[in-house]
C-alpha cells in the first residue's frame, strides 16, 4: 500500500513522507513544501511510482515541484526521474552520483530484464541524468528554507552518499545510509559492473555523522522509522557488524561441509543469512532486503 504522511512543520515549512509498496522495494521519498515550492528527495524506482508520488504531492499542496535531489546511485532513487523531468523540475545530484548512475543502470537493467524478467527492454525505466551537480556541498535557499546538501564521498550502502540537512526542521535525510529498525541492503555499490560492499567505510561514515551534525538531529531514512541521529548511527553500526559476522559464520560452516558458493547455491546462503539476522533482530522489518541484497557481501567474503 502506498502511503503519505506529514512528518514535521515549522512556520511555512512542512516535510512529508511517501512510501511505495513492495513493487518499489518499500522505498520512502520525502518532499519539503516551503510554502511556495516543493523539493523532493529521491524519485522512486519507476516513472509509475514517481507519478504516484507526484499525485500525492498535488493532493497535499498546490505549490509546484521545482527540485528533485537524488541521495545516491541506486535505481529506487533515480528510476523515476523522467516523470519529474517532464514537469521541468531541476534534477540535482552530486557529481559522484551522476557519474555512477550509468554503470548502475546498465547492471540493474540486465538483472531486471534478462535474469528476473520483471521488465522488458521496452518498459524498463529510462535513464535520466541530473542537470545540476555539485562536488562536496550545495546550499539551496528556497523561500527561507535552507537545505544543505553534503556529499560524503565515501562508500556506504552505495558507492557514495549525499545527505540533506534541513536546519529549520532539525531534519537529516539520509537515503539508505541508515535503516532504523529495518534490515539493510548489503549489496554494496556497483563499481565496474560488480557489487562492492564497503562495510568498514560505511561504519566510518556512520560514526562521523553525529560529529558533523547535531547528535539530536532527526534522521529520515529511505526505509525504516524516524530516529535520533546518534542512536540510529550506533544501531546501524551494530547491525552491520552482526551482518558481517553472520555471513562469515554461514560461509565457514559451508566450507567445513565442502559446499562452495556458486550461482546455484547463493540463494540458499542468502535465505539462511536472512533467517539468522531476523532471529537476531526480531523487531526489524523488511527481511527480504537481506535475501535480495546480501549476495554482494557473500561474494566478497567468500573470495577472502
Amino acid at each position: 500500500m502506498i502511503t503519505s504522511i506529514a512528518l514535521a512543520a515549522v512556520s511555512t515549512l512542512s516535510l512529508h513522507e511517501f512510501k511505495s509498496d513492495a513493487a518499489g522495494f518499500d522505498t520512502k521519498s520525502y518532499f519539503l513544501d516551503t510554502g511556495k515550492e516543493v523539493v523532493v528527495f529521491d524519485a522512486q524506482f519507476t516513472p509509475g511510482l514517481a507519478d504516484e508520488l507526484i499525485n500525492t504531492i498535488r493532493a497535499t499542496t498546490k505549490n509546484p515541484i521545482t527540485h528533485v535531489v537524488v541521495t545516491h546511485p541506486n535505481p529506487d532513487k533515480f528510476g523515476g526521474l523522467l516523470s519529474f523531468a517532464k514537469l521541468g523540475a531541476k534534477l540535482i545530484a552530486s557529481e559522484q552520483t551522476k557519474s555512477a548512475m550509468p554503470g548502475v543502470y546498465a547492471y540493474k537493467k540486465a538483472y531486471f530484464v534478462q535474469t528476473a524478467k520483471m521488465f522488458t527492454e521496452e518498459n524498463y525505466p529510462q535513464l535520466v541524468l541530473p542537470q545540476v551537480t555539485f562536488e562536496t556541498k550545495l546550499q539551496l535557499n528556497l523561500n527561507g528554507a535552507i537545505i544543505e546538501l553534503r556529499e560524503l564521498a565515501a562508500a556506504g550502502v552505495s558507492s557514495n552518499q549525499t545527505v540533506a540537512h534541513i536546519p529549520p526542521l532539525n531534519a537529516l535525510i539520509v537515503g539508505d545510509l541508515i535503516h532504523p529498525m529495518t534490515h539493510a541492503w548489503l549489496e554494496g555499490g556497483i563499481i565496474d559492473g560488480a557489487p562492492r560492499p564497503a562495510l568498514a567505510s560505511w561504519k566510518q561514515i556512520l560514526a562521523s555523522l553525529p560529529t558533523i551534525f547535531n547528535p539530536d538531529t532527526v534522521v529520515y531514512a529511505g526505509r525504516g522509522q524516524q530516529a535520533q541521529l546518534a542512536h540510529a548511527a550506533t544501531e546501524q553500526i551494530k547491525y552491520l557488524e552482526a551482518a558481517e559476522h553472520v555471513v562469515k559464520q554461514v560461509l565457514g560452516e559451508a566450507r567445513k561441509a565442502n559446499v562452495s558458493v556458486t550461482p546455484e547455491s547463493i540463494g540458499a546462503f542468502a535465505k539462511e543469512i536472512q533467517d539468522r539476522l531476523e532471529n537476531l533482530f526480531p523487531k526489524y522489518e523488511l527481511g527480504y532486503l537481506v535475501n535480495y541484497g546480501v549476495y554482494g557481501l557473500v561474494l566478497q567474503i567468500a573470495k577472502k
